[in-house]
């Protein structure tokens, strides 16, 4: 990176002299600046800024022999004196003394009015000159003739590491915070020493003194680790940094418990994992079980059949961040697994009108299946199957009413008999009917065919159909026509129900109330273009970022897998209403909602049903509750401990119920790395 002399830009320093008191200035406050022995004021008069005293350094720098130079490109300033220097990035509290080490401002070098100003302290530490403050007349004397030690902006400190220390894996970092300073959060971040800029490491609330850090073995190289600390409106209120080696020497054990026959699988890493493999391998076969990219802080349970019983070879596989793949060495587990069978299908006490479908549950092969019914008055069995495996669909009859015990005998396949223990159930055969095709509170707007399924066999079926309007009943064909009803409202609800005979019996089935819909639906529609969601969304999670600490990077990918790309947000599918929900969250909110589609369940047929989702005023609103979601639900406290690191992030957060999609982490992982979200977490020490 090539350097040049600051020529144009004036160098101001922001004097932190000890002692010098912060007060509000007037326009008579002249500040005199006198370096060895010499009156410069009038070359650049000192200013206040926030009741700090400024004062320019160019003509400090000339009178006491020292180099300026400025890098435009990196925004740097390197201040040189014999064999001592000075490396400042505008923006940034961070300090490095040369050979000396780094250490923390309590105010960032910046740049005003084209001029950089940085803080005068800072030189004194780094070349070693003395700086005075002169209440009475109001002047500040610097002397290159005197000598000065550096000193510390802050007691905080770094304790458990020294300056070079290598990190190859996870550390325990312990650190000092003085018992008076109101603490937030205490954070780790892991900065460049070219750029200062980095990542947050570690982060807790209030002040911790030891903070357990796992690095990523991609970080590998020079680093600078600063301890930051923050108040609750997250103003950096002390810190201190120390220079580190990132050499991961990656290791990975398998842990794991046998419980009942189960394997639980977990693993010990010492480095940041991206996923984690598990594979499973019998000894005597060779069969594997491989499971893939699942969460690092999570574990996984294999259960086998009473055959699979004996020895497993099982291996943890951990990815970095590069996905380059660290095996641990493979441990052997022996399982012993009891047979076991069970009545499966029907529970304790279950009424049965209907064809159930039973089986036997069991952990072993069978040549043979034999369910059975025993009346629980009588003692009398029945046989009411026999098969050679899996589930029967049983329909009782009429004479089988009352109540009884199902139980199952299987033969395994060295001719051993096995008897689960019985399930009680209570037969109602009373004749029934059941309707479906469509379900209670659907808006159908489309076709639909209706359905009767009973549990006897019926000799006639009709269906009617009732309009609420009205209160007319007509008779209709098992296929409802939306477009050949007659309806005189927007919303015409209407209950539909089937007469069926059964040996001369009428049978009626449960009513049904509906809408029919007749014109027009809206669809989901864009927030904006797709070639510019990414940016349009990164703005916001930037935002939310500086105010939340969550990763933005994360934030960003979500509102990319929720919507689409932005092109699919729900909107109101009667009227239009644009609902700027970003994330599909249901309910009511600043805008009230819109009416949209889920779907549920009624005698099992799965069919469409109105839903409200969450409407806003601007999308902005929609971010911010979101937000507010993962950030006060206690089902979310898992998340919030690791919001600041996407990928932690993405696994807490569907571990937490956000979604079911056992993919979804990866999902948003893969978006992160795809599309270069990462670099939206990058911060520095402001």
């Amino acid at each position: 990176m090539r350097m040049r002399k600051l020529n144009i830009l004036l160098l101001v320093i922001i004097l932190l002299v000890s002692g010098l008191p912060a007060y509000a200035s007037g326009p008579d406050d002249a500040i005199q600046l006198i370096v060895d022995h010499k009156n410069i004021t009038e070359l650049s008069e000192p200013v206040i800024e926030n009741g700090r005293v400024l004062v320019p350094i160019k003509f400090v720098s000339d009178a006491i022999g020292a180099e300026v130079v400025w890098d435009g490109e990196a925004r740097t300033v390197l201040v040189k004196k014999g064999d001592k220097e000075l490396l400042l990035w505008i923006g940034s509290r961070l300090i490095k003394y040369g050979d000396q080490g780094y250490g923390v401002s309590d105010v960032a070098p910046k740049i005003i009015n084209d001029r950089t100003y940085v803080p005068l302290r800072v030189v004194s530490n780094a070349l070693s000159v003395g700086i005075q403050w002169d209440g009475d007349t109001r002047s500040v004397y610097v002397d290159s003739g005197k000598s000065s030690d550096i000193e510390a902006f802050y007691d905080t400190s770094i304790v458990s590491l020294k300056a070079h220390d290598t990190i190859t894996g996870e550390t325990d970092i312990t650190v000092s915070i003085p018992s008076g300073l109101n603490v937030a959060e205490t954070k780790l971040l892991l900065l460049d020493p070219d750029t200062a800029r980095g990542f947050v490491v570690v982060r807790d609330y209030g002040a911790v003194n030891q903070m357990t850090y796992l690095p990523k073995v991609e970080d590998k190289g020079e680093k600078v680790l600063v301890l930051a600390l923050y108040d609750s409106n997250r103003n950096f209120i002390a810190g201190d940094a120390v220079p580190v080696t990132i050499d991961v020497n990656p290791e990975v054990t398998v842990t794991g418990t046998i419980n009942n026959g189960s394997i639980t699988i977990g693993q010990n890493v010492n480095f940041l994992a991206r996923y984690i493999n598990y594979e499973i391998t019998e000894v005597e076969t060779g069969d594997t079980v491989s499971v893939t990219k699942r969460d690092p802080v999570g574990t996984y349970t294999y259960t086998p059949s009473y055959e699979d019983n004996g020895a497993y070879s099982i291996k943890v596989t951990a990815f970095d961040g590069n996905e380059v793949p660290y095996d641990s060495q493979s441990q052997t587990a022996v399982l012993n697994v009891d047979k076991r069978l069970s009545m499966g299908g029907v529970r304790e006490n279950q009424v049965i009108s209907g064809t159930v479908s039973i089986i036997a549950s069991r952990n072993f092969d069978v040549n043979g299946t034999e369910y059975f019914m025993r009346d629980k008055t009588t003692g009398v069995e029945s046989l009411i199957a026999a098969i050679p495996y899996g589930a029967y669909d049983w329909t009782p009859t009429q004479a089988d009413t009352g109540q009884k015990e199902l139980y199952v005998r299987v033969l395994d396949t060295k001719g051993v008999y096995h008897t689960s223990a019985p399930v009680s159930v209570i037969v109602d055969f009373s004749p029934r009917v059941y309707l479906s095709g469509v379900g209670p509170n659907q808006v159908l707007t489309s076709s639909a065919t209706l359905a009767l399924s009973s549990n006897v066999s019926l000799d006639e079926v009709t269906y009617y159909m009732k309009k609420t309007s009205s209160g007319t009943t007509e008779m209709i064909s098992s296929k409802i026509d939306v477009d050949n009803i007659s309806t005189t409202e927007e919303f015409e609800e209407v209950q539909v129900y089937a007469k069926a005979m059964y040996q001369g019996q009428e049978l009626i089935s449960e009513s049904i109330t509906f809408k029919i819909y007749k014109g027009e639906l809206y669809s989901a529609r864009p927030i904006i273009a797709k070639s510019e969601f990414k940016a349009f969304a990164s703005e916001l999670a930037l935002e939310s970022f500086a105010k939340t600490g969550m990763s933005a990077s994360l934030q960003t990918a979500q509102a990319i897998l929720e919507t689409g790309w932005g092109q699919s947000l729900p909107v109101d599918k009667y009227n239009g209403k644009f609902s700027y929900n970003l994330f599909g969250i249901k309910g009511s909110a600043t805008n009230g909602s819109v009416i949209s589609n889920t779907w549920e369940v009624y005698n099992g047929k799965s069919f469409r049903v109105d839903a409200n989702f969450r409407a806003y005023n601007t999308v902005e609103e929609s971010w911010a509750d979101h937000k507010r979601i993962l950030l006060e639900l206690s089902r979310y406290e898992p998340y919030r401990e690791v919001m600041y690191d996407s990928t932690l992030g993405a696994f807490a957060v569907r571990r937490a119920g956000y979604a079911t999609d056992p993919k979804y982490p990866i999902k948003l992982i893969d978006i992160i790395e795809t599309y270069d979200l990462k670099k939206l977490d990058e911060v520095g020490l402001e």
